[in-house]
């Protein structure tokens, strides 16, 4: 078992996790595409749903319903089929993918870049689909831990100390998570950190730092990115 940390308290992370994201308003030109892919892959058994009692944020991160009728898939892009990012998997040694969807991505300067994120069970991948050009490889024994917030967003930061950190937003966070605390586990034996608070710091740079701050609304949260 892993162990979510909030300001106050911690929660077990079971094997599996599920959250429902909300869109930012700067965020809704990821929207399309990732529902476009859930839609053509989701499971025909709509009676399907994740157990709530091994939900890993009840009681800690801000919920809606539709959260508790979400299924993992794990491959949302169906790599198999698309030769440029199994070319790129078979460069580094990587077969198994557990993980493959669009994201956000931040730039230092604060830019959102529309980016592929594998996860494998030995590393982190970011993809430029525009060019079928690997960006970045994040080896999974380099992450220190993951930050998010007790929200309903869809923010999550890949802290990495010996670089620097990686800051996305994805639709399927939580999914992410749970990907990520299991790979690591399975290879290391190394329970991951993920840390739930409404107010975290990345490197988004190796010398520049950044606070990340959360506060809820009536449309879900209110993100805020500010230089320290």
């Amino acid at each position: 078992m892993a162990w979510f940390q909030s300001s106050n308290r911690k929660v077990q992370l079971p094997a599996q996790a599920q959250t429902p994201p909300v869109l930012d308003k700067d965020e809704r030109i990821a929207k399309d595409d990732a529902d476009a892919e859930s839609l053509k892959r989701a499971p025909t058994d709509s009676n399907v749903t994740e157990d709530q009692n091994r939900d890993p944020f009840m009681g800690v991160k801000v919920r809606r319903k539709a959260s508790f009728h979400r299924n993992y898939i794990g491959d949302y892009l169906d790599v198999p089929s698309r030769p440029y990012l199994m070319k790129i998997l078979e460069k580094q040694g990587d077969k198994k993918v557990l993980f493959a969807d669009k994201v956000l991505k931040f730039t230092s300067t604060g830019k959102m870049k529309r980016r592929i994120l594998l996860v494998t069970d030995f590393a982190v991948y970011i993809v430029d689909p525009d060019i079928d050009a690997l960006k970045r490889r994040i080896s999974l024994a380099a992450v220190e831990k993951l930050c998010l917030s007790e929200l309903s967003d869809n923010f999550l930061a890949i802290i990495i100390p010996t670089e620097y950190d990686l800051l996305i937003a994805s639709t399927r966070k939580t999914e992410i998570v749970s990907v990520l605390v299991d790979a690591t586990r399975s290879q290391s034996d190394y329970e991951l950190e993920v840390l739930l608070s409404n107010r975290f710091e990345y490197n988004a740079t190796s010398e520049l730092v950044k606070e990340i701050d959360f506060e809820e609304t009536e449309e879900g949260a209110r993100t805020r990115i500010m230089r320290k």
